[in-house]
């Protein structure tokens, strides 16, 4: 990536115009899309469509409404919003087969959490009680899906007990706003169940075993790369492999698990700040804990930086095959029309809003010219995505983000005719965490309520 400066003026034009066609897009897809098919997860020729895998992204669906609602004050998407989620998230809160409940329900009943605690929606005694129970029992389950190990323990992905998905720390949020809530789940005999000890041991386990620091682990190991999947012997614990589910393999980077292990780390080390050591009592030291998260933080930034083009905007696998075809890609700007590999748009999008929070957390904390780097990284991706050819102008797409990549491996993304790549579609993910990013910058430059998670 290239150091340029970004003019935040042009940035303030650039979400006005996002938020106007992310509201069109919203209501194109609430009034045209069939939902009796299926959650909406990506686009083909435009068009949002189902892929029948687990139910992870219904919440992102009604979570932009509830952003939109946020960023523009329009009541209408917060009425269609509120609606859908009584109608249709309940199964979501006690669905025991995903590792998704940050996703979906953080996104939903933790966003209308959110703008109660904020004062942008009014105080709503049953409301408030509706939101807090969903999160909690959310929360309980998603923790229930634990893996212990010597040195930790894991919330195990829907492969099964001995799968750690990089991905798993940002929906970990839930078990965060759980323990803020005072709540803690209830095992066998009774036994309490810590969340925040739970969610830690996640954290520590995915900065140890998630993230490569250059120490030799393998033959491939180069600082900050990052493996989709860590494998363990479910009978011992003990660590046996990297592996891969959406990239090229398990010895290179799927650029949006990379994404993840960015802001999901960078946010809990901002939920960090809010707690004091005695909430880390019978877990660890907070101050060794938090090093550990920040090592794992700077070394995946870095990586993103070294690996991607001058505009931010990745290839789908930093190891995918067809990038040896392509010359000195990192040196110049991003091209989703080429022919041999796709950009993932929506890992932009994720690392961005990473890029920023860490750089903020790093200048408040005394890092200034670290912080000052990953803020402006974070900036030249937003600039990038938030413009033609990312941002889809076009009243007949559905996406809002173009160019995203859901399952390069199994195939699933469309290739458009007269192209040899998967190109010019959109997902839910990356079209959700696109509108976070937007209203997470235009709080930051309205000088308007910090926006975090847990506020």
């Amino acid at each position: 990536m290239e150091n340029t400066v970004i003019n935040t003026n042009e940035l303030s034009q650039k979400l006005n115009t996002f938020f106007k066609l992310s509201g069109e897009k919203i209501k194109d897809i609430e009034s045209n899309y069939d939902s009796s098919k299926g959650s909406p997860v990506f686009t083909v020729n435009g068009r949002y469509t189902t892929r029948g895998w687990t139910e992870w992204t219904e919440g992102f669906v009604y979570g932009s409404m509830l952003l939109q609602y946020d960023a523009t004050r329009d009541s209408s998407f917060l009425e269609i919003a509120k609606k859908n989620i009584i109608d249709k998230m309940t199964s979501h809160v006690s669905h025991f087969g995903v590792h998704d409940h940050g996703f979906n329900n953080v996104s939903t009943y933790g966003n209308l959490l959110r703008m109660m605690n904020e004062g942008i929606l009014p105080e709503e005694k049953w409301e408030r009680e509706f939101y807090t129970m969903a999160i909690n029992q959310s929360a309980s389950v998603q923790a229930n899906r634990w893996t212990d190990i010597p040195d930790g323990g894991f919330i195990y992905s829907f492969n099964g007990p001995h799968s750690l998905f990089v991905d798993t720390i940002r929906t970990c949020r839930v078990l965060m706003l759980a323990h803020k809530q005072g709540h803690h789940s209830l095992g066998e005999h009774d036994k309490k169940i810590n969340l925040l000890e739970r969610g830690v041991k996640h954290f520590l386990s995915t900065a140890k075993y998630s993230v490569f620091y250059g120490n030799g682990r393998d033959s491939y190991d180069i600082r900050g790369r990052v493996s989709h999947e860590a494998v363990f012997n479910v009978n011992d614990g003990c660590y046996r492999c990297p592996n891969s589910q959406q990239g090229y393999s398990g010895f290179t980077t799927w650029t949006r698990g990379l994404a993840w292990a960015i802001l999901g780390f960078a946010e809990e080390l901002e939920f960090f700040e809010t707690l004091k050591q005695k909430d880390f009592t019978g877990i660890g030291d907070k101050n060794e804990i938090t090093e550990l998260m920040l090592k794992a933080a700077k070394a995946s930034c870095d990586f993103y930086i070294e690996n991607t083009p001058i505009d931010g905007v990745p290839y789908w696998d930093t190891g995918a095959p067809g990038l040896a075809m392509m010359g000195d890609y990192l040196n110049r700007k991003s091209e989703p029309f080429n022919d041999y590999e796709p950009v993932d748009s929506s890992a932009a999008a994720i690392a961005a809003q990473g890029f920023l929070r860490l750089g903020k957390y790093l200048k408040e904390n005394g890092e200034e010219q670290n912080g000052d780097s990953y803020y402006n990284a974070g900036l030249i991706i937003a600039s990038t995505i938030f413009s033609e050819p990312y941002l889809s102008t076009d009243s007949g797409h559905q996406g809002l983000i173009l160019h995203s990549i859901y399952h390069r491996p199994n195939g699933w993304d469309n290739i458009p005719e007269n192209s040899k790549i998967p190109a010019g579609e959109s997902s839910m993910w990356g079209d959700y965490h696109a509108r976070e990013l937007a209203l997470y910058l235009k709080r930051l430059l309205n000088n308007e309520t910090y926006y975090t998670f847990f506020n």
